[in-house]
């Protein structure tokens, strides 16, 4: 018994996360009531990570700005450089989605049977850039922390750092050793919470699985499979490319977010393996005022698995309706995703709802939409996880960019 209990102890999270990946897979298939039903479990641990968001980005980003000196102008350089990088890789992504969905042609011959009600109801949201600058900037601190609104969480604490940067004496290192300990105690809170992810991810697998069933797989495998083929083409194509370019440590930085990929592709949230990603990107060597300024930000402006998702799935709705668009209007259409999915990231199940807005602005019409929703869940596991990867590397790009990427001993060897 005593060695059966020194096996188990000795099981690594991500061996765990991956059994209970797998018996989630089986128990949804097999009995797919009981899937469904232990969808409570799944979103205990979500709920549980989205309560470490707000004061782990907070304390981490507000001590990084205000810890390091009165040099504003590392923040705007590093913001500069961030968004141009978050530009340059999701018009890659777009680009790549394009090119796979114009190759495959998944939607043809695709049948529709949902009416088009189901698609207008997903079409109502729609988002110009005056809804995006007022979703950046929050009207009260406490109602975005209470409704995880990570991008006006950001800037709220951005702006609160730099204020701080102005304050001298105690005021100043009692706010600092305040959000030094917050940090450090919410990346301890992680820990503890991530005890629970094997069942927590296992849930969600069983409820994915159980609620779709094998056959929605089968009646839209074209386009998954599209996705996903688009998706390890954008993998080894541009994120391995950028990580040989700033001579980023490929092996280590796989180990390091292996954990967070993993959690990120059985829950599709984001939020879920965001506190996870940052601390293990900083114990890559990554300083903690770039993770906390790069990787939240990026969950809105630097979507890439998200941006390619769209580039597929609103060609995909072309396709399916026999309705054929020149380069020209894909190009324009591409422009129209690229512009209206910055900053959303808030919304649930924003990639579908930029969806409907766009295809419906486009005269294309909503019943390809409803159909694509049935299958959303599926291809947002894999949409989810290479946004959270891209998020990552970002963050040591900018740390190679900045001159401040010093690889840990343990990543490194």
């Amino acid at each position: 018994m005593s060695a059966a209990w020194s096996f188990l102890r000795r099981r690594s999270l991500t061996q765990w996360i991956l059994l209970g990946m797998v018996a989630g897979g089986v128990l949804g298939w097999a009995a797919p009531d009981t899937g469904v039903a232990l969808q409570p479990a799944s979103t205990l641990f979500l709920r549980m990570i989205k309560s470490i968001i707000v004061p782990l980005i907070f304390s981490t980003l507000v001590g990084g700005i205000a810890g390091h000196g009165d040099d504003l102008k590392k923040v705007g350089r590093l913001a500069l450089r961030a968004i141009i990088y978050f530009e340059v890789v999701t018009t890659l992504a777009l680009v790549v989605g394009l090119v796979a969905v114009n190759l495959v042609r998944p939607g043809v011959g695709v049948s529709l049977g949902t009416p088009a009600d189901a698609g207008q109801a997903l079409s109502g949201a729609r988002t110009t850039l005056t809804g995006v600058l007022l979703h950046i900037v929050p009207q009260s601190f406490f109602e975005a922390a209470s409704q995880n609104e990570v991008l006006q969480v950001v800037f709220w604490s951005i702006l609160f750092g730099l204020g701080l940067t102005q304050v001298k004496g105690k005021p100043k290192e009692t706010i600092l050793a305040f959000c030094a300990g917050v940090a450090e105690v919410m990346f301890k809170f992680t820990g503890i919470v991530m005890k629970y992810a094997p069942i927590g991810v296992g849930a969600a697998i069983a409820f994915t699985v159980g609620h779709g069933g094998v056959k929605v797989l089968a009646s839209l495998g074209a386009l998954i499979l599209t996705l996903y083929g688009a998706l390890v083409v954008f993998g080894l194509g541009v994120l391995l490319p950028v990580m040989l370019l700033f001579k980023v440590p490929v092996g280590a930085f796989v180990r390091a977010i292996k954990e967070p990929a993993l959690i990120a592709f059985s829950t599709a949230s984001s939020e879920a393996a965001l506190p996870l990603a940052m601390e293990r990107v900083e114990a890559l060597g990554v300083p903690r005022r770039i993770v906390a300024f790069v990787i939240p930000v990026g969950y809105s402006f630097n979507l890439d698995g998200s941006t390619l998702y769209l580039a597929v799935a609103s060609l995909f709705v072309a396709q399916a309706v026999g309705i054929h668009m020149s380069l020209s209007q894909q190009l324009l259409m591409m422009l129209t995703l690229m512009i209206t999915s910055k900053g959303v990231a808030g919304v649930p199940r924003a990639a579908i709802v930029i969806l409907a807005a766009t295809v419906s602005s486009f005269g294309l019409p909503l019943e390809a939409v409803a159909v694509v929703f049935g299958v959303d869940q599926i291809m947002d596991m894999a949409r989810t996880t290479v946004n959270l990867i891209g998020n990552c590397l970002a963050a040591v790009v900018m740390a190679r960019w900045e001159g401040e990427f010093t690889p840990a001993v343990s990543a490194t060897a």
